[in-house]
């Protein structure tokens, strides 16, 4: 695993072809490999998360043969969350790094009991993770995994539907902003970025796991072929859905490297900005502070 730090100076298939015309009178972004305009992105990717959310478990531990828990366990590590924390995580439906915050936050309460005060019990009360996302579909995936977990009547998990580019939240209102595998799609990642920073407070802190940019020759090729041949495979033989795999294995090539996106984050306003690669840069972990 390497650690980096920037500086300054660092179920519907979708409509693909469209007809070149659409760009004339629109500002052109990417969808995968391809060109669409702005206002057509948040659809199409809205139109893939719905599609492959009823099987976005199974599909993320055949394409990471399971690691993509352990990459989730060390975004927490590095949270280190606390009871009474507001907490925010942004494209996170499924619950999968909430659930991971509550369990966190629950141990550390539990091991505290004997020790346990009037003031450790309130903390416990005032502890609130937020999750949203701009999927109704993967919100619900989120919410029947709570119910299987019995946390469904957990008062401090809420479900949000929201867009990541323009929060419903309060300025300087959280402790910390997660996002996992989801910044790659928004359509404009500064504003995401921007956003990230109004809402949390001073202190606060932000992280986000994105698969990314393997560096290692050898190791890319493999993880290339991987990637445009196996999964778009496992795809349509699993969920039957080739072409939205087919724009996730895209997405992730069309994502900023870690140093380009370290310096965005580092625009945005944080400080302390940092960057660990993991599996040789298959995913990486970006975090920072606002001072």
């Amino acid at each position: 695993m390497a650690l980096r730090t920037a500086t300054r100076n660092l179920g519907r298939k979708l409509p693909f072809m469209l007809p070149r015309t659409a760009l004339l009178h629109s500002h052109a972004t990417s969808f995968g490999f391809k060109e669409v305009p702005e206002e057509e992105k948040s659809r199409m990717v809205g139109n893939v998360f719905s599609s492959v959310a009823s099987n976005y478990d199974l599909m993320n531990d055949l394409m990471s043969a399971g690691l993509h828990r352990l990459w989730k366990d060390r975004l927490i590590s590095k949270l280190n969350p606390f009871p009474g924390m507001k907490h925010l995580d942004v494209a996170g439906g499924t619950g999968d790094v909430a659930f991971r915050i509550i369990e966190t936050i629950n141990s550390i309460s539990r091991r505290a009991t004997q020790d346990s005060s009037e003031n450790d019990v309130q903390l416990q009360d005032e502890t609130q993770i937020c999750v949203c996302d701009i999927n109704p579909n993967m919100l619900n995936v989120g919410k029947n995994r709570a119910i299987e977990r019995g946390l469904s009547e957990d008062c401090s998990l809420k479900w949000v539907e929201g867009d990541a580019e323009a929060l419903s939240f309060q300025d300087g209102s959280m402790d910390g902003y997660t996002i996992a595998f989801g910044i790659r799609n928004v359509t404009h990642i500064e504003k995401a970025l921007a956003e990230a920073y109004r809402v949390l407070k001073r202190g606060g802190r932000f992280l986000c796991l994105e698969l990314s940019h393997v560096e290692t020759p050898i190791f890319k090729q493999l993880y290339d072929y991987y990637s445009f041949s196996v999964i778009p495979a496992v795809g349509e033989f699993v969920a039957g859905d080739r072409e939205s795999y087919q724009y996730l294995v895209e997405s992730i090539r069309r994502f900023p490297s870690q140093e380009k996106f370290a310096s965005m984050i580092v625009d945005a306003g944080f400080q302390k900005v940092e960057y660990e690669n993991l599996v040789g840069g298959v995913v990486a972990i970006h975090s920072g502070l606002k001072f």
